[in-house]
């Protein structure tokens, strides 16, 4: 198992080689002089030329890119030039946040995704399996953030249960674990579970249904084993794939939630990059998508690893 891992380690380094190189190269594509949003319309050649050497933007971009790998090696990913702070302050507090809101999403999604995907798979055809099925399509088909909004209307607005924006009450960018600040955590929360759920319910119910029909369930049941015998080793070969998709869910959850990080003003990752990007603020828009990917090709890798220990049927080598 060691050597395995060693292997995937070493699989993942030219990965996260090309993330870093796609990450620079495309935030410096874009359009626009990220020095703007820092001069005054009226800056003389001579200062503009001045602040463009500061930040290394006068030197070619393969050195640019080598000075800001050099950087990033060493755990320095620049400094804001909207707000002046360290970007590894501002992107690890992000990274917190959302990371709180996709994991308590993703427990949301995969526990009443899976709770679907057994009822539906256990009684195919049926009115349960239609009603599991259409709640597990509506999840995937309804637009988060539009659900998002109307959440707010629904329960904030109209009845007044729940707060609408923010992640606590004094207007920190910190959320605590207490019942204050979980006010705060369960419109967002919910609005980002409604996609995986039904991701995971109908990829569960697929599973389900493939696993009941196979002969060992038979014999099984000939051999006497009664019915929860059964369900265990249903869960059991269910288990890796189900697992490897509720980590490709957190992290699709922890770097595309920036439309409900939006609607809901939750101080993470997606928000910060949403100011990023109107900003124009290089060093944090690479810093934000550098650690927000290089986190989703360790979470494939962790996951990878989690699917082979516990599934002993895939080859490792």
């Amino acid at each position: 198992m060691l050597l395995y891992i060693l292997k995937r380690l070493v699989a993942v380094t030219p990965v996260a080689f090309g993330v870093s190189l796609v990450c620079f190269l495309l935030v410096h594509l874009a359009p626009g002089d990220p020095l703007s949003a820092i001069l005054p319309a009226d800056a003389t050649q001579a200062t503009i030329d001045e602040m463009r050497a500061a930040y290394g933007f006068d030197k070619p971009l393969p050195v640019q890119y080598a000075i800001w790998l050099w950087h990033v090696l060493h755990g320095d990913l620049g400094v804001s030039i909207a707000t002046g702070r360290p970007v590894l302050g501002e992107v690890t507090r992000a990274v917190v946040n959302s990371l709180i809101l996709a994991s308590v999403a993703t427990l949301i999604g995969f526990t009443f995704g899976t709770l679907f995907g057994f009822v539906a798979g256990y009684h195919r055809n049926s009115i349960l399996d239609r009603v599991a099925s259409a709640i597990s399509v509506f999840g995937v088909s309804v637009p988060h953030y539009w659900l998002g909004m109307v959440m707010v209307i629904v329960f904030s607005a109209n009845l007044g249960w729940l707060p609408p924006t923010g992640a606590g009450p004094d207007g920190s960018g910190n959320w605590r674990p207490d019942f204050e600040h979980l006010r705060f955590i369960i419109l967002p929360a919910v609005t980002m579970s409604v996609i995986p759920m039904g991701i995971i319910a109908r990829t569960v119910r697929a599973l389900v249904a493939d696993i009941l029909a196979q002969d060992f369930v038979e014999a099984l049941r000939a051999k006497g084993l009664d019915e929860v015998g059964v369900f265990k080793h249903v869960v059991r070969n269910a288990a890796p794939t189900a697992l490897a998709i509720m980590g490709l869910q957190l992290g699709y959850l922890l770097g595309g939630s920036i439309l409900i990080e939006t609607v809901f003003a939750w101080p993470g990752t997606g928000f910060l990059l949403n100011a990023a990007i109107f900003q124009r603020d290089l060093p944090l828009l690479q810093g934000s998508i550098l650690v927000l990917a290089m986190f989703f090709v360790a979470l494939n890798l962790l996951v990878d690893v989690m699917q082979t220990a516990l599934d002993p049927r895939i080859e490792r080598a």
